[in-house]
């Protein structure tokens, strides 16, 4: 069993759900995105999404396609990135997902991405651009690193191929909660309870909600259908707004809890 469904396993049996924060690696550099993560982790969140920055985020909305920019302006790196998680391990096994595009994947080099990645801890890859059809060259060596790669689906996904995809999950299947970019539109709870109870009933792992949910009122809403919540834009917003602040690890610390708590 893989380190995230080990802790969505253990969290059920608490009757608990998980509560998954995303941020982007490097903003506004890998320094302060470490100690982000400590304190994240340290006010109960129960995962990690780390984006790695790319120059075409096409499937992000402004705050994080601002925050990508931001952290490649710092000179953040694939390699760099992995080094921070490789320090991370040594004080935490809390799931670390990587989220983001191809292309620096495979410059890095399929296999060699793999296996750095599994050795620094990554526990799970998330690849917006990737279709699972076209990922066959990539996931062996994903599979031999122990990495889940985790599916993305989103309303527009036909159902058969809903069924297909879920059927084949690893991890936990990523339900997006809405059409359009990261940030975009507040969640719609009533809409998205349908698809969710259709992908859970398939799947033999848990699914997750994202793209939407920013507030902890939001958090609540979707915790009473998914497994899993994703809040990404609102978290990299704070970030944004409080990074030259002496108080950034406490507003961090303090909506994670929140979150946390409304979950």
């Amino acid at each position: 069993m893989s380190n995230i469904s080990a802790t969505l396993s253990a969290l059920k049996e608490q009757g608990k759900k998980a509560l998954v924060t995303f941020i982007t690696a490097g903003d506004p550099n890998l320094e302060t995105s470490e100690k982000i993560v400590h304190t994240l982790i340290e006010s109960g969140v129960d995962m990690i999404e780390l984006g790695f920055p790319f120059s075409d985020p096409m499937a992000d909305g402004p705050t994080i396609q601002l925050a990508s920019e931001r952290a490649l302006k710092s000179g953040t790196t694939l390699p760099g990135i992995l080094d921070m998680v490789a320090r991370i391990r040594q004080h935490s096994n809390t799931p670390i997902i990587l989220m983001g595009y191809f292309n620096p994947v495979f410059r890095y080099g399929l296999e060699a991405f793999a296996r750095d990645a599994g050795a620094a801890g990554i526990d799970g890859l998330l690849l917006v651009d990737l279709p699972p059809e076209e990922a066959g060259e990539l996931h062996p060596f994903l599979k031999d690193a122990k990495i889940d790669l985790i599916t993305l689906l989103a309303p527009t996904t036909g159902a058969e191929r809903c069924a297909q995809l879920a059927m084949a999950g690893e991890g936990f299947l990523y339900y997006v909660s809405m059409t359009g970019v990261t940030g975009s539109k507040q969640v719609d709870a009533g809409a998205i309870e349908t698809a969710v109870s259709g992908l859970k009933a398939q799947s033999p792992v848990p699914v997750a909600v994202g793209f939407g949910i920013s507030t902890p009122a939001d958090a609540g809403a979707v915790a009473g259908i998914a497994d899993a919540v994703v809040v990404g834009s609102a978290l990299v917003k704070l970030i944004a707004e409080k990074s030259a602040s002496p108080d950034l690890l406490e507003s961090v610390g303090r909506f994670a809890r929140e979150l946390k708590k409304a979950i």
